[in-house]
């Protein structure tokens, strides 16, 4: 019997590259639900491979799939799964950790830029109504690459594009990565840093890129913002749930941070906006210039979405059918 394959979302407009991937060889069924909960039990009965995209799968999910051996989930970020849960019904899970290495990479960059090169500052200084002079504006957000050191938190794929990019810029470039064997500093030429503190206490300059777990969840807080040093600019394109908005808001107001970039947030989208996005939204002065927030969009490029789509496919056929699973995320299965 041809093993089955459901999406969770419909999220493309037609099924001409999974049929291509799939060669006849698995059948892919497509539903577009709010949630898992939201399948049938019809649905759930024959499915040996599952692919998620922004749904959430807990244990409860995981079990109405009787015939379950594979899970992917279409991103890099994992945390939406139960591992555990899945590795306890001896399910693999995979996911894709190469669709948009380059475009975060670059998104992370540029709202490093945008904020230590005072372009949001300017720009919004020059739409105020009456605008500011036809001058430059004197800010600590403003400085020398050079001068500067950027500290990296997670030096995997994403965090290792950004420390490249950071380097041809002419920043001193630091990272933090307890998962990475040493002597990967040396390889790419940057410094590393022997703890979190170590970290944070040299970046002027902070660009996140750990993937959110339990050691993660809350890792950035008030005692550590402190740390940093005075007028830093800290930048977030991992997972919301790592920095504490709270914290950031408080050393924002009182200017121990210089500015801060967030593409992630702890709740997305934002049920009810947290006091620092409420006060970004309607403009309040003491945050004019100093912080970006986008969407979730870093990953986001017609080429990254289709780098999702053809890879994802690739990886749950590699799953069921072999010859070799590849990104296996269940430590238990590696």
């Amino acid at each position: 019997m041809t093993p089955t394959v459901l999406y969770t979302e419909a999220m493309y407009a037609d099924d001409s590259v999974e049929r291509e991937v799939f060669a006849g060889q698995l059948r892919h069924v497509v539903r577009n639900v709010a949630g898992v909960a939201d399948l049938s039990a019809e649905d759930c009965a024959d499915v040996e491979g599952l692919m998620i995209f922004r749904h959430f799968l807990p244990a409860a999910q995981i079990a109405r799939f009787p015939r379950l051996r594979a899970i992917v989930r279409m991103g890099v970020g994992y945390d939406r799964l139960d591992r555990a849960a899945a590795a306890a019904r001896g399910i693999m899970v995979c996911n894709v950790p190469d669709y948009g290495t380059a475009e975060v990479a670059d998104h992370a960059i540029a709202m490093v830029l945008a904020l230590r090169r005072g372009l949001l500052l300017h720009n919004d200084t020059q739409r105020a109504n009456p605008p500011a002079g036809w001058t430059y504006l004197e800010s600590p957000l403003i400085r020398r690459a050079e001068a500067l050191r950027f500290g990296i938190l997670g030096l995997g794929r994403i965090g290792t594009a950004v420390a490249l990019r950071a380097k041809a810029f002419g920043y001193r470039v630091i990272a933090y990565d307890p998962m990475q064997p040493n002597g990967v500093e040396r390889a790419l030429g940057i410094a590393r840093a022997g703890s979190l503190e170590a970290l944070l206490r040299q970046s002027d300059t902070l660009s996140i890129h750990a993937p959110l777990t339990p050691q993660t969840r809350g890792m950035l807080g008030a005692a550590e913002l402190a740390m940093l040093p005075a007028e830093a600019v800290v930048v977030n394109t991992a997972r919301g749930p790592i920095l504490d908005l709270d914290a950031l808001a408080e050393a924002l107001r009182r200017s121990h941070l210089a500015g801060a970039g967030l593409d992630v947030l702890p709740v997305e989208p934002p049920e009810e906006a947290p006091a620092l996005l409420a006060a970004w939204r309607a403009g309040e002065a003491w945050l004019r210039g100093r912080l970006i927030i986008t969407p979730h969009s870093a990953f986001h490029t017609p080429e990254a979405w289709r780098d999702i789509r053809i890879k994802s496919a690739e990886t749950i056929r590699a799953a069921l059918l072999g010859p070799r699973p590849q990104n296996v995320i269940t430590p238990e299965m590696a």
